[in-house]
Parts: C-alpha cells; sequence; structure tokens
C-alpha cells in the first residue's frame, strides 16, 4: 500500500506541473494542438513507439526541438495505432517536408522480449507499462502504412532501431540475416546516429527548395506546398550527399566506387558466413573514425550506401540542443499515467555524448561513436537548477553520468593521431598512451553540482570504468586525478550502490569483450572497501555479468560462480547476452568467426545451453543446486562443487 502512496502521490505532483504549463508549451501531437498554434499544416510529422515525453533523453523530442529551434512547424503522433483505418497516421494530414519515424530509445525488440524470446510484462517507455502500444518492428510497420496513405511523401527513419540496421545485419528474433532496414521498410532515407546535424541539413535543403518555387511569397502563402519523393531524392541525393545518412540507388556513379568500401553483397554474405564477418570489420571500424569512408552493399538490384557521418558535436553545439525549450515532462495527454522510463531520468543529467570503451557486446559507439562530446558545466548546471524547480525535487541528483560515467572531457591529446585511428576501443586491449584521461574537468562538475543549495546529494548511477582510474599514467597528474575522483565518487556520490560491469571472470571470454583483466575488479573493489571502512560507509559495489557470450563455456560460468562466491556476492544484475544488431559479439555468435581475426569461435547458440550457463549466477538458490550439480558431474568439476556448496554434503 505504502507503494501504491508513493506512486499515486507522484502522478499528482507530475499532473500539477502540467496544470501550470499551457498545452502549446509541448510539441502537438492532435489537430487541435496545431490550431491553438495557428497552424494549418506541419512542415515534419514524427511518429514516435514511445510515449511522448518532452525531455532530452527521448530522441523525438530532441529532433523536435532542434526541427522547432530552426524554423520548422514540428508536430508528433506518439504511439500510433497500427490496426484499423489507420486513422491516427491520417490524423494531422500530410506534411510539407517529410514523415519521420522515431521508433524509441530503446530497441524494440530488446523492449518487448527478452533473451529467452519471452514477452516482457511491461514497456518502460509506455503510459502504465502497457506492452501493447507499439508492434515489432515499428520502423518498418509505421513506414509502410506512410507508404500505403502518402505514396509521394518522403519518410525518414532514425533512432537507435534504423541505426543499428543501416547494412545487412543479423536478427536473433528471427534467427536470420536481415537487408539494411531501408528496403523492407520501403522508406527514402536513414538518418543514423545522433541527429541533430544531418536532420538540420535535410530539413534546410528541403525548405530552400520550397522557397525557390516562388522567393515572392511567405511562409504563410506557401499554403500547401509539399515535397514530393522526387525533388527530395534531387535535394538528397543531388550534388553532395548529406553526412550520417543512408540511401538506396539503383546504380552507382564510377566516382563513388573509387571513394568507397564496397563490402561483399547481401546475398554473398548469405552464402559465406566468413564473408558476413569481414564486413563487419569495415563497418564497425568506418563507425569509429574522425575521417571515414562511405561503405556500399548491394541488395538485390539496389545498392545501399552508408555516407560517413559528422564529426562528433562541438561543446556548443552539445550544449544548444540541451538547452532548448523542454518542459521536461510528459505530455499532458498522459494526466494521472506512470512512464516508468522517465521516472527513473527525471532528475538525472546527461553530461556527454560517446564512449570509447569499445565493449563487444554495446551499441553505443555504433550510435553514437567514440569521440567524447562534453557539454560545458555552464550547460550543466543551467539544467539541475530546472530540476531543482521541480515540484517534487526533494535536493537529490540520481545521476550526473553519461554512456560511461567518467570519460566526461576525454580525448586524445594528438588529435592527429586520433584522425587516422581506426581501433575500435581506446582501452582494450591496452588504453592507449595517446588518452588525456583527465578526471579533474567532471570532478570540477560535480562540485559545481553540490555547491548548489538546492542539491542535498547529487548521484552517479551511470557505469564507471574502473580502468580509467587504475591505470597507471605516464602524466603523474592524470594518476593524481584519477585517485582523487575515486576517494570522492565513494565517499560522497554513492547512493548506497555503485555499479560497474566486470561482465566476467574469464580472461579468454574478456578478451573477446575488450574488457579489463578481473583483477582489475578485485583491486577496485578493494579500494572501495578500504574507503567505505575508513569513512564508516555503508555502502556495496554491484557487479554486471553476463553469460553465453560468444567464447564462454559453462565451465567459465561455473569458474564465474565460484570466484564471486569467494567475494562474497549473490549476483542480481546479471543478463545473458542478447544478440543485438551492429556489435562485434553479435557477429561473432552468429557467424562464428571473430570479424577480426576471422578465427572460430565457441557460442551457446540453443536455449538449453545459455540456460546451463545462466544457471551459475544462482548457485546460491536451493532450486538451481540440483541442476547445478548434475552440470559439474558431467563435467568432472566436482572441485567446484566443493568450493560452491561443501565437501560434506555433496560426498
Amino acid at each position: 500500500m505504502a507503494g501504491n502512496r508513493c506512486l499515486f502521490g507522484r502522478c499528482r505532483r507530475i499532473a500539477q506541473e502540467m496544470t501550470q504549463r499551457q498545452l502549446s508549451d509541448w510539441l502537438p501531437t492532435t489537430r487541435k494542438e496545431m490550431e491553438l498554434r495557428g497552424w494549418e499544416q506541419a512542415d515534419v510529422i514524427l511518429f514516435s513507439g514511445d510515449a511522448y515525453v518532452d525531455h532530452p533523453s527521448f530522441g523525438v523530442a530532441v529532433i523536435g526541438r532542434i526541427l522547432e529551434a530552426n524554423g520548422l512547424r514540428v508536430a508528433i503522433i506518439p504511439q500510433p495505432s497500427w490496426h484499423g483505418d489507420y486513422r491516427d497516421f491520417k490524423r494531422l494530414g500530410r506534411p510539407r517536408l517529410w514523415f519521420g519515424i522515431a521508433p524509441g530509445a530503446m530497441d524494440s525488440m530488446v523492449n518487448k522480449y527478452t533473451a529467452a524470446r519471452r514477452l516482457r510484462s511491461e514497456d518502460a517507455y509506455s503510459p502504465d507499462g502497457r506492452h501493447d502500444m507499439r508492434p515489432e518492428y515499428p520502423t518498418i510497420v509505421y513506414s509502410k502504412i506512410l507508404r500505403e496513405l502518402y505514396p509521394d511523401v518522403p519518410i525518414v527513419l532514425g533512432g537507435i532501431e534504423a541505426s543499428l540496421r543501416r547494412l545487412m545485419h543479423y536478427d536473433y528474433w528471427q534467427e536470420k540475416y536481415l537487408p539494411s532496414i531501408l528496403i523492407p521498410s520501403k522508406a527514402d532515407l536513414i538518418i543514423y546516429g545522433m541527429g541533430e546535424k544531418p536532420v538540420t541539413e535535410l530539413s534546410s535543403r528541403l525548405m530552400s527548395l520550397i522557397h525557390s518555387c516562388d522567393e515572392t511569397l511567405s511562409y504563410d502563402e506557401l499554403g500547401q506546398s509539399c515535397i514530393g519523393r522526387r525533388a527530395f531524392e534531387k535535394a538528397v541525393m543531388g550534388g553532395e550527399a548529406i553526412p550520417q545518412t543512408v540511401a538506396a540507388c539503383n546504380q552507382l556513379s564510377l566516382e563513388m566506387q573509387q571513394d568507397s568500401i564496397v563490402l561483399h553483397s547481401f546475398d554473398e554474405a548469405l552464402r559465406d558466413p566468413k564473408k558476413c564477418a569481414e564486413n563487419f570489420r569495415f563497418i564497425e571500424e568506418e563507425s569509429n573514425k574522425m575521417q571515414a569512408q562511405r561503405l556500399i552493399q548491394q541488395t538485390g538490384r539496389q545498392f545501399v550506401v552508408v555516407h560517413p557521418p559528422y564529426p562528433p558535436l562541438t561543446t556548443e553545439e552539445l550544449d544548444r540542443s540541451f538547452d532548448l525549450p523542454y518542459t521536461r515532462l510528459p505530455h499532458p495527454k498522459y494526466k494521472g499515467k506512470t512512464i516508468r522510463a522517465y521516472e527513473m531520468i527525471k532528475f538525472s543529467v546527461n553530461l556527454h555524448r560517446g564512449c570509447f570503451g569499445g565493449c563487444a557486446f554495446c551499441t553505443i559507439s555504433a550510435h553514437q561513436g567514440k569521440f567524447i562530446a562534453s557539454r560545458s558545466k555552464e550547460s550543466i548546471l543551467r539544467e539541475v537548477k530546472q530540476i531543482t524547480q521541480m515540484e517534487d525535487f526533494q535536493g537529490y541528483i540520481s545521476d550526473l553520468g553519461g554512456p560511461s560515467a567518467n570519460m566526461y572531457c576525454m580525448a586524445g591529446k594528438n588529435r592527429k593521431a586520433c584522425s587516422v585511428c581506426k581501433r575500435p576501443s581506446c582501452l582494450h586491449p591496452q588504453i592507449c598512451p595517446n588518452l588525456h584521461a583527465d578526471h579533474r574537468p567532471l570532478l570540477d562538475v560535480y562540485r559545481a553540482v553540490d555547491a548548489l543549495p538546492e542539491v542535498k546529494k547529487s548521484c552517479i548511477g551511470s557505469g564507471v570504468r574502473y580502468d580509467l582510474l587504475l591505470h597507471d599514467y605516464k602524466d603523474e597528474t592524470l594518476n593524481r586525478s584519477a585517485q582523487e575522483y575515486t576517494h570522492e565518487l565513494i565517499t560522497k556520490h554513492v547512493s548506497g550502490r555503485l555499479k560497474v560491469a566486470p561482465e566476467h571472470t574469464s580472461a579468454r571470454v574478456l578478451d573477446i569483450m575488450r574488457k579489463p583483466p578481473f583483477k582489475q575488479f578485485e583491486q577496485f573493489k578493494g579500494i572501495f572497501d578500504a574507503i567505505c571502512r575508513k569513512e564508516n560507509l555503508r555502502q556495496q559495489i554491484i557487479p554486471y555479468f553476463i553469460s553465453s557470450h560468444p567464447g564462454c563455456h559453462t565451465a567459465d560460468m561455473a569458474q564465474l560462480a565460484v570466484l564471486t562466491k569467494d567475494m562474497d556476492f549473490q549476483l542480481e544484475q546479471v543478463q545473458d547476452f542478447t544478440p543485438t544488431p551492429m556489435t562485434v559479439a553479435t557477429e561473432t555468435w552468429a557467424t562464428g568467426y571473430h570479424p577480426y581475426t576471422l578465427e572460430p569461435v565457441f557460442s551457446a547458440r540453443s536455449s538449453q545451453d545459455k540456460q546451463r550457463q545462466r544457471m551459475f549466477f544462482f548457485w546460491y538458490k536451493p532450486e538451481e543446486r540440483q541442476r547445478i550439480m548434475a552440470e559439474l558431474r558431467r563435467m568432472g568439476r566436482m572441485d567446484l562443487a566443493e568450493r560452491l556448496f561443501g565437501r560434506k554434503q555433496h560426498k
């Protein structure tokens, strides 16, 4: 009952904040809301698979606000019904420029299904957790409906789902390779990665095209002018291509072929898993280069063309994106409902984008890139001050973080060396000597936030890279800043539990994962425990682990159980490896070969093999003991049984 009262209280406070604002403070979602702004037609209509939360953590809100800041009229239709007469898709009519599809802040299939392919009980990005508010693969479903209803209106795909499926990819849920999502969706363009720059350039070109039809007309006098698909193709493909976009064409110019990396075709890679693995090495390397090359893959009679990305946003550009007039609230249509994903990030602040860790199973660098784009301290403080004015703020910032908590403002000392580097990770197999891993700018942000009178405590909820803290740098100032950060993190910014991600204990598996040796986690835990004892702090370190990752055998999981038991852990934060598009781990799992060596790698593929690995996480549960014992007998590792359960019970 106490939990329900707390939940109802939060809903009531959010509703009070909504009523203090006008409906026009949000981007319009209905014809009535467009009329409140005096609009007859929108320039861009965005379809979202998530509920509409006007917050910089939600991609559709960011793109909507960016376009608005560039003078465009933008509307959002969140979670349209894809059944029946498609009335939600007809609600606002045709846009002047294009339809955009932003399927959600999380991959739709990961959102809907567990690693065991079981339907999840709730959707954190839907009101009250409803799991029936979005289809599987909403990018394809929404796009096909729009193409049927508006055959001549351009459709642009964006977000995680399209970004990570921009080329041939393995689909775990269908258990097969699929072509670029551009092909089955029948869309015109993909904007991949963080979309502020390409979406601005695209809309600028299209608005120029409309105004060029009659330069004497004002914006409103242009009336129902619409860009058709032919004009769209001319604006996008004619002349210089827009960076960070993907398009399909029927033929290639000789110049385009000479300046590009031509991958094995879809059909060739489908026949030969090694060719698929070879392709992926180029895909990952070009995603993580400052000066990337164009990628081309023939798919049937078409050629999918991936244009190189823009450089990372500058601090000024990133500040502009975060400083846009977000309400930071769910749309009033959700009054009285709870959107759990919003509740999780409501009092958190994102400090930077990008991650140079290059973990084999992670998609962050494929979407955001490995080069860090950081906000200014001033922009961060402006957002924190906004949070402190919220109705139910109690003085606690839940997270000052990013994709990795402690990469803020880090970059290469020699930028020329970075410009020619194609390593997917700056931390593996060793920390790059060119990396300037200075923690002082981050400490400066922490201290500035904590100095605000309304802030009682700021916590770090994002994962910390302890290898950055333990490394012995040649520059002594970097060593001192890492030590100072470690102490301040543990003594001032832990809300009781600190998240870290060793992921495994096996040296072989960790190498495939591109993670540091497990002994570094043991070293960091020793430092954590020592500081907590000295400062009389009752805090826990919470490690994350993965089972069934490529290269992992059941014996490795048994060893993991023993080592973590010896450290007094009963594991909670665990995950069975889920193959997701555009990771080196997925390509290894799907093809059986590591893309960088083309050597065979074992993977647990069947549900039985995956369950045999996963059960070792829970050796301490009585219901798992019998199955674990049977597996240890089968492997001839009763020595591990004795270490897990004791000698007397299992003679």
